[in-house]
């Protein structure tokens, strides 16, 4: 396929003149709900001058929560600094996509807008001199459907050909995401058969969490012209580890960052450790953003490598919070990694709520428990009980309920979408409990 130009555009004349300079057919304006789906519709070139100024309205009360049908007018304003050819489709009379804020007819910010709640969160920081960075690890299965999860090869983790079927497929991912100036990091074979990761360079929160939906978009589309299915639901193979959202952050402040700190003897910074300290105190609070499906709850269990005990360590992959130990001492490369969110989750709520749980952390001071570099999963009660270790929701029911509760979520996320979140997660574990699955079928209906 023919190269296609890498945009930065600063503004709407520079988008503008792209569109004219490589003759684009249409530009697709692309926002989300507050689950994360992908909404988008398509507007002409001549539309488009207008389109910066007043935006295109578009019915609100259709978008799973947005607003009433009484209230159901709402504006997409495009953002001309993520303007970038669709890397997928042909290179003849190209398509373009922009990111769009969602604005009441007024043109004031419309609360249940997702991509505004991480826009508040990182204006809070911004306030305080921080700078949020996140660089997440978002692993995904292909299958030959969306029928049923039959795996392409049998490969496991960091195999290669032969055994690793999908090399073909994350190479012509890369160079999609490449298309559109996503840089990529590396790529390999992940643990269960079929799994893949691509691992994106970090970048600012905003621009990574329009990053990581392009990502997902990419990654189905390319997947779905070899022939396969590309799904990032988290557990979809009983039996195999489920997909993870590791997510890799750091607060920069004046262009220095500041989690290091070189006289600690972890090379931490007071700041650092009193944000893991709020990331692990209010975890149990964010977990139904950042593991927000019924299935989210079938990876979260011991024996799988995903985490599940409220706990920080350095080299402890069974820990919730892990400080990367690749490149020790160095400024640049120190970072705590979340390792609970998967890659199902809404990008732009996720990194809302770790950060506000983080920045709780910092402003109030939290103390940091003791690391713990033994593997928790193998801890008896007495060990739990000695080391002060919580275990994160065990269903979504658990995780929905203490969201409800939580006021520091309800201050980040807004009332809006913190209400409709709760609402939607309930909602999701009422029909999962009351439907009859084949397991029970198989269980009990030969012996009662």
């Amino acid at each position: 396929m023919e190269a296609s130009p890498v945009f930065n555009c600063k503004n709407a004349d520079d988008v503008l003149k792209a569109v004219r300079d490589h003759n684009v057919s249409f530009i697709q304006f692309w926002f989300i709900d507050i689950l994360g789906t992908l909404k988008s519709f398509q507007i002409t070139p001549n539309e488009l001058e207008a389109s910066f100024e007043e935006g295109m309205g578009f019915d609100g009360s259709s978008i799973l929560g947005f607003t009433r049908i009484e209230e159901s007018d709402m504006v997409a304003i495009p953002d001309p600094t993520t303007f970038q050819l669709v890397s997928w489709r042909p290179s003849e009379r190209p398509v373009a996509r922009m990111f769009c804020d969602v604005k009441n007819p007024d043109l004031t910010p419309y609360e249940g807008d997702s991509r505004y709640v991480l826009k508040r969160m990182l204006a809070k920081a911004a306030e305080k001199g921080y700078t949020y960075y996140v660089g997440p690890e978002l692993e995904f299965f292909v299958f030959a459907n969306s029928q049923c999860p039959q795996a392409l090869d049998a490969g496991g983790y960091f195999d290669a050909p032969p055994l690793d079927l999908g090399n073909d497929i994350r190479r012509d991912i890369i160079f999609a995401l490449e298309r559109m100036g996503i840089q990529v990091e590396y790529s390999h074979h992940e643990v269960a058969p079929s799994q893949h990761e691509i691992d994106l360079r970090y970048a600012e929160g905003l621009a990574m969490a329009d990053v990581a939906t392009t990502y997902k978009v990419v990654v189905k589309e390319i997947a779905r012209k070899h022939g396969a299915y590309a799904t990032f639901m988290p557990k979809p193979v009983f039996g195999q580890n489920g997909s993870g959202m590791h997510v890799h952050q750091s607060l920069f402040k004046n262009g220095r960052n500041a989690f290091f700190d070189p006289k600690d003897p972890h090379t931490l910074s007071a700041e650092c450790k009193s944000y893991i300290a709020g990331l692990l105190r209010h975890a149990r609070e964010f977990v139904c953003v950042t593991n927000q499906w019924v299935n989210s709850y079938k990876r979260l269990v011991p024996g799988y490598e995903a985490p599940v005990y409220i706990a920080w360590a350095q080299r402890n992959r069974s820990a919730l919070i892990r400080v990367p130990m690749y490149k020790p001492g160095k400024e640049a490369a120190t970072r705590i990694e979340l390792r609970c969110p998967d890659p199902a989750a809404n990008p732009y709520l996720c990194f809302a709520v770790m950060l506000a749980a983080g920045l709780k952390g910092i402003e109030e001071g939290y103390e940091l428990t003791p690391a713990v570099e033994k593997n928790i999963f193998a801890f008896t009660e007495k060990d739990f009980d000695t080391h002060g270790i919580e275990a994160l929701p065990g269903s979504l029911y658990e995780a929905a309920m203490a969201l409800k509760g939580s006021a520091l979520m309800k201050e980040c996320l807004g009332e809006h979408v913190h209400a409709n979140l709760v609402e939607n997660k309930l909602k999701e574990w009422d029909a999962y409990r009351t439907h009859v699955s084949e397991f029970e079928i198989k269980r009990y209906l030969p012996i009662l």
